[in-house]
């Protein structure tokens, strides 16, 4: 355990936790995996994040903690709807191409196993996403950019529902190429480009 930075050691233990949920799931590691993977012992995991549950409620945090620092950052740079969408689909493109889900899409596919704080983490972290894309939806609406009939809210959870599943899908056949052609058409159907399309590479 690293003894004078020990807030150093829970963001390895978290790093290290987080990575293994994307791969193999919340049931798919033991904290021997993670002690192994660190370079400490049970005790010292035991000692940060004294159950399992425990770790999964701090990871579930510092996830959508940072997920919504990005989607921030997509409001802080794109004036326009059209522009947030496609760089929101793009962080989950990168995810995918980093071999790895979102975690709290993994963590629902575990969810009747997944401890009670847990559960409660996952959908905090889906609530925020679709409050973040239903005003990003009316502000596309309101400046006549985005077509939908269906109300913002139905259409933000369609849009979390369809990406969240084409990335299980992707991953099967290990094809981000696959995710991103059933997003284009997500974005097409709003009237938007491809997430292709964009300012930035």
């Amino acid at each position: 355990m690293d003894t004078a930075n020990p807030g150093n050691t829970a963001q390895q233990i978290l790093n290290a936790a987080e990575r293994l949920v994307q791969m193999h799931g919340f049931n798919g590691f033991s904290y021997a995996d993670i002690a192994q993977e660190v370079g400490i012992t049970k005790a010292s995991l035991h000692y940060h994040f004294s159950t399992k549950a425990e770790l999964g409620r701090s990871l579930i945090a510092r996830y959508q903690d940072n997920f919504c620092a990005a989607l921030a950052a997509i409001d802080a740079e794109d004036a326009d709807a059209a522009d947030k969408l496609r760089d929101y689909v793009r962080l989950y493109a990168k995810v995918l191409r980093d071999k790895r889900m979102c975690l709290c899409g993994m963590l629902a596919a575990e969810f009747i196993t997944l401890p009670q704080p847990m559960k409660a983490g996952v959908k905090k972290f889906f609530d925020a996403n679709e409050h973040w894309l239903s005003q990003t939806l009316e502000q596309g609406r309101k400046a006549k950019q985005l077509h939908f009939a269906a109300s913002a809210t139905d259409v933000a959870r369609t849009l979390i529902d369809s990406l969240e599943g084409a990335m299980l899908v992707a991953r099967s056949y290990g094809s981000a190429a696959r995710f991103l052609a059933t997003a284009d058409w997500l974005l097409a159907e709003l009237g938007v480009g491809t997430a292709a399309k964009t300012r930035r590479a």
